[in-house]
């Protein structure tokens, strides 16, 4: 076996990308403290082709150097917006008829390994600052709340390690 040279990956162009059929998800990203976490998220958004990233509240916004490092130029593939307020945001993404779901954990959540998305159905997807996750008015405003099943000692991942690990579930389960 060999590995393959970054050449061989067969990847698109920015063009590309931009013109390509888009993964039916939103990514919202609620008070994101870290440079580097925002970045990520990004990267992975490419990869997966989302739809489209909102940065709300103190998520900063590219360009920056520090979301750069990390995004590794996907800032200028995945379509992406600000909002100052992320419940209006979600409201008016409601009225749109996209489905929210909060990744949290909380009362009555839906474990990730058990949710099923609907068929013909976009999704908004809230990732929480990491310190104090989604604010509580957005996980009620949500339609579903996704818990991540955790099993060791500690109560939280990374917020760009629990983005890398729905987006890559709900694509896998999207894409046939």
């Amino acid at each position: 076996m060999r590995k393959l040279k970054n050449s061989e990956l067969d990847r698109l162009s920015v063009e590309g990308f931009k013109k390509s059929s888009k993964t039916p998800i939103i990514v919202v990203l609620d008070n994101i403290r870290s440079l580097n976490n925002i970045g990520s998220v990004f990267r992975t958004s490419d990869a997966f082709l989302i739809e489209k990233i909102y940065l709300c509240g103190i998520t900063a916004q590219p360009p920056h150097k520090d979301i750069h490092k990390t995004a590794l130029g996907s800032t200028d593939t995945v379509d992406w917006s600000y909002a100052e307020s992320t419940l209006e945001l979600i409201e008016s993404l409601k009225a749109s008829k996209i489905k929210i779901l909060s990744i949290e954990q909380a009362e009555n959540a839906t474990m990730l390994h058990n949710f099923t998305p609907e068929p013909n159905t976009t999704y908004a997807i809230v990732f929480g600052n990491e310190v104090k996750g989604v604010t509580q008015d957005v996980v009620s405003a949500s339609d579903t709340v996704i818990e991540i099943p955790q099993y060791g000692t500690k109560h939280s991942l990374n917020i760009s390690v629990s983005a890398g690990i729905v987006i890559w579930d709900l694509f896998s389960k999207l894409k046939p």
